[in-house]
């Protein structure tokens, strides 16, 4: 997909991979990652309200968006990897990392492997390693696309893991522009299906205790991906952190209560963002 019209993008080679991002803003860093099925354009409109106290990094990670595309193995440490180098590049020494579903894993990784990196890790709808529902539920969703080998029937078959049932008998019209936004996907199947591995073989759980940094927790209380209980995992070892629930909602509760979200979430930015 492309970048929002207006917003600053670039492309850096790193590690053998372009990686594209935008480029947003100016002030103390922050770095968006965005999830499995999604690339920077998940970030539109945190990136237009944070970019005006924020210099915001929103990368598409190697398989997905306008990076590089390659069908072969990766895993979660190497999307990592990918991105302290990308900082190196930027000659960014430390940011706040917010992550949504697989970029929160992606963000526990580098707070693991660079904590002097991160001034603070927000997980969103994440988890550090999956329950059996959450498995399942990304083994369907990868199945239907290899067997149907179509974005579309990828798309009907996985939005019902996202948005929780009262949202989507409610919202049919906003439920099917997500829908169709997936649908319209012209990222090679085989990456998301590589990545789609990668996330379930995630668990850093014993960890967990290492991350030091403050940490913003944020979870559907109908998340069927990072359910309840993987949620309460992070939580148990991560006493530092904040836990915001949104009960009522799904995977993508900063859909389904946004201004809550939004709030919530740039409340926690201004409160760990260093004085200039």
């Amino acid at each position: 997909m492309n970048a929002p019209r207006g917003f600053h993008t670039a492309m850096e080679a790193v590690r053998g991979y372009d990686i594209h991002f935008v480029d947003e803003g100016r002030g103390f860093p922050v770095l968006l990652i965005h999830g499995l099925a999604g690339d920077h354009t998940a970030w539109t409109k945190q990136i237009s309200v944070w970019g005006q106290r924020h210099r915001v990094i929103a990368p598409d990670t190697r398989g997905a968006g306008r990076s590089t595309q390659r069908d072969e193995p990766v895993t979660l440490e190497d999307l990592a990897d990918d991105f302290i180098a990308l900082l190196d590049r930027l000659e960014i020494a430390r940011c706040h990392v917010v992550g949504r579903s697989m970029g929160g894993s992606i963000g526990q990784i580098i707070a693991l492997k660079a904590p002097e990196r991160v001034q603070s890790l927000a997980l969103l709808a994440s988890c550090a390693k999956f329950e059996p529902i959450g498995r399942r539920c990304l083994d369907n969703m990868r199945e239907v696309l290899e067997w149907r080998g179509s974005w579309a029937a990828h798309a009907a078959h996985s939005i019902p893991n996202f948005v929780s049932r009262r949202f989507y008998n409610a919202n049919p019209e906003m439920v099917a522009a997500v829908e169709a936004v997936i649908a319209s996907s012209d990222r090679m199947p085989a990456t998301y299906c590589r990545q789609n591995h990668a996330v379930q073989a995630h668990d850093v759980l014993d960890r967990l205790g290492e991350i030091a940094c403050p940490v913003l927790i944020m979870s559907g209380g109908e998340d069927p991906l990072c359910g309840p209980e993987a949620t309460r995992w992070m939580v148990d070892r991560l006493p530092q952190a904040e836990w915001v629930e949104f009960a009522g909602a799904s995977h993508f509760f900063f859909m389904e209560e946004p201004e809550r979200f939004m709030l919530c979430m740039s409340d926690f930015l201004l409160r760990h963002t260093p004085s200039a």
